[in-house]
């Protein structure tokens, strides 16, 4: 009865951790329960893409690298920024909500499931990154990047403002269970053009560069080239601007997320 107070806050960090570590590997899990397969999974998505643009670009006679340096290379610039920025808002937005029945074991919440989701796709991300630059590094021909520290800021400043987007459309869900999911999907669809990584900034006119200037990803992956290639400077882009924004979009959709949860109804996890 007559004891004193004491702090449980490092307690409380270390459990909230420990959470946030079992529901980060459960959400790695979901895809497939061999965590090797999923890595696998993960790795052929990408070079799929890498593929596909490959083969677009030699039908449309560029067979070269617009920027001195190496034509994959090149093309795995923006198509990793893309990714990372797409799987982050994806999982974001499709995490466990309050309706979830995860959200009945204490001390499961909203935001470890939103962060959770988050930290796993930037680790599948990341480890496919390795893996798939590595072996092109060893089994095809030795690359360079001429500031590693940078773009790998720059992946995370892509994640980071996938995050903030899929927070977005997460608290919107509830409110609009049809229009959301098809707006997201649209989102998605206009970044592989308004994402820039299928041209070089520097070599676009005025009126080209307005047309995307809004998009943070288009900064990202342009700055990302700057940091990769040695002879390349990006001077239209900024890499404060995809920073203020990925900010801005963090707090709109916490403030969306907690006013969401205050509201929320069993009978909306159906709208999902």
């Amino acid at each position: 009865m007559f004891q004193p107070e004491t702090s449980r806050r490092p307690s409380s960090v270390f459990t909230m951790a420990e959470v946030i570590y079992h529901t980060c590997v459960r959400k790695l899990r979901q895809e497939h329960r061999n965590a090797v397969v999923g890595l696998i999974l993960s790795v052929m998505q990408v070079l799929v893409m890498v593929g596909a643009f490959l083969i677009m670009f030699m039908v449309l006679g560029m067979r070269s690298s617009p920027i001195r340096g190496d034509f994959l290379l090149y093309i795995m610039t923006g198509i990793f920024m893309y990714m990372t920025h797409i799987r982050a808002l994806s999982a974001v937005a499709a995490a466990a909500g309050p309706a979830s029945p995860m959200m009945l074991h204490a001390p499961m919440n909203t935001i470890v499931a939103v962060i959770a989701s988050a930290i796993a796709s930037l680790y599948q991300q990341f480890l496919a990154l390795c893996i798939i630059l590595t072996v092109y590094h060893i089994a095809f021909t030795p690359i360079t990047i001429y500031n590693p520290k940078g773009a790998f800021a720059m992946m995370l400043l892509a994640w980071f403002t996938g995050i903030g987007v899929g927070l977005i459309f997460r608290a919107i869900v509830p409110w609009m269970p049809d229009l959301a999911p098809l707006i997201r999907r649209l989102y998605i669809r206009i970044n592989v053009i308004a994402s820039g990584k299928m041209f070089v900034v520097n070599l676009l006119p005025a009126s080209m560069v307005a047309l995307f200037d809004w998009n943070p990803l288009f900064h990202i992956i342009d700055q990302v080239r700057g940091f990769v290639f040695l002879h390349y400077s990006p001077f239209v882009t900024s890499i404060t601007y995809p920073i203020y924004v990925g900010i801005g979009l963090l707090m709109i959709g916490l403030m969306g997320e907690f006013y969401t949860r205050g509201k929320v109804s069993k009978s909306w996890s159906a709208g999902r």
